[in-house]
C-alpha cells in the first residue's frame, strides 16, 4: 500500500497500526479499498449492491484479528459505507475499525459507517472503533457512526468507542438486542473542543432470559463544545441493565444526560447513574505542589480520566 502521511498518520492514530497487520484486512482511502486480505478463517468480500463489506467468520474461530480502517484526506468527500459481520457460533475475534478525516480545505468531509454485527450463539466479539480529525482548514470534520448489534444466545459482545479529538461534528447511534444468556458491555469515551457538537445514541433491548448489558461514558468537553447523552435500556425479560455517563465540563461547554430505563418484566433490574462535573480543584493543586503548571495539571487528569 503506498500511503502519504498524513494517512499513515491516521491509520495510527485509529487502528493503532505502523504496517500490514496479521490476519484479515482491509484498509480504505478516500472512498476506494487499497489493500484487502483474507485469511482461512475470515472472508472479506465487496458488497455488490452498495458501498461497503461483507464480513464472514467461521464457526469456532478463536485469537485471530480483523483490521478494517478508514481515512479520508481529501476535502469535500462524503461517503456512506455498509459493512455487516456475521460471526459463526462460538468464535472468538477482534474487530479494529476506526475513521480519521484530515481536512485544510474548504468543503466539509463527512463519513458515515454503518456496522452490524450477527453474533452467533456463544461467540464472542471485541470491536475497537476509534475516530480521529486534524487540519487546519475551515471545512467540517464530520463522523456519524451507527452501529447494530444482534447477540444471540450466550454470545458476548464488548464494544469500545473513542473519539480522540479534532471531530466538529458526530451523530453516533448504537443499537442492541440480546437473546437468551448474551452479555454487552460498551465503554464510551469522548473528548470535545472548539464549538464541536456530540451525540451518543444508545438503545439496547435485553429480550432473552438473563441477558446483561452495561453501557458506560466517560467524557470531557471544553471550551464552547456541547455533547449530548441519551441511553434507552429496554427491560423485556428476566435481565440485568446498567447505563452511566460520567462527564467533565470545562469552559463554557455544556453537557446533557439523558438517561431513559423501561422495565417491561417484573424481574427487569435496570440502573442508571449520571454525574456531571468540574475538575475538583484540590487535584489540580496537589498536581501542582508536585512541579506541574496549572495546565499540565489538568491535562493529566483528563488523560487519566479518559483512560
Amino acid at each position: 500500500m503506498e500511503l502519504k502521511e498524513v494517512e499513515k498518520e491516521i491509520f495510527c492514530e485509529v487502528a493503532g497500526v505502523f504496517e500490514i497487520p496479521e490476519g484479515a484486512y482491509n484498509f480504505r482511502v478516500n472512498g476506494k479499498s487499497i489493500g484487502r486480505k483474507s485469511s482461512e478463517n475470515i472472508e472479506i468480500k465487496t458488497k455488490k449492491e452498495k458501498s461497503g463489506l461483507d464480513i464472514y467468520i467461521k464457526k469456532g474461530t478463536k485469537n485471530e484479528q480483523v483490521h478494517i480502517p478508514v481515512a479520508i484526506s481529501v476535502t469535500g468527500l462524503k461517503e456512506v459505507v455498509y459493512n455487516d459481520f456475521y460471526i459463526g457460533d462460538e468464535a472468538e475475534v477482534t474487530i479494529i475499525a476506526g475513521c480519521g478525516i484530515y481536512n485544510c480545505g474548504g468543503l466539509d468531509a463527512l463519513h458515515d459507517g454503518i456496522h452490524r454485527f450477527f453474533v452467533g450463539k456463544k461467540a464472542k466479539i471485541k470491536y475497537i472503533e476509534r475516530h480521529y480529525g486534524f487540519g487546519k482548514g475551515p471545512g467540517g470534520k464530520i463522523l456519524n457512526p451507527t452501529t447494530e448489534v444482534h447477540l444471540a444466545e450466550g454470545a458476548e459482545a464488548e464494544l469500545l468507542m473513542e473519539q480522540i479529538k479534532g471531530v466538529d461534528s458526530t451523530i453516533r447511534k448504537t443499537m442492541a438486542d440480546l437473546k437468551d444468556g448474551a452479555k454487552l458491555k460498551v465503554e464510551e469515551r469522548l473528548m470535545t473542543h472548539g464549538r464541536q457538537v456530540a451525540e451518543s445514541v444508545y438503545e439496547v433491548k435485553l429480550d432473552g432470559v438473563d441477558a446483561t448489558a452495561t453501557v458506560t461514558s466517560r467524557s470531557i468537553a471544553q471550551d464552547f463544545s456541547r455533547q449530548t447523552f441519551k441511553a434507552k435500556i429496554i427491560g423485556n425479560n428476566k435481565c440485568r441493565g446498567h447505563s452511566e455517563c460520567d462527564a467533565i465540563i470545562m469552559d463554557q461547554a455544556q453537557v446533557f444526560a439523558i438517561p431513559s430505563l423501561e422495565a417491561k418484566n417484573v424481574e427487569a433490574e435496570l440502573i442508571h447513574e449520571a454525574a456531571i462535573g468540574k475538575i475538583a480543584s484540590e487535584q489540580i493543586i496537589k498536581l501542582m505542589t508536585l512541579g506541574l503548571e496549572k495546565k499540565a495539571a489538568e491535562a493529566k487528569i483528563i488523560n487519566g480520566f479518559l483512560k
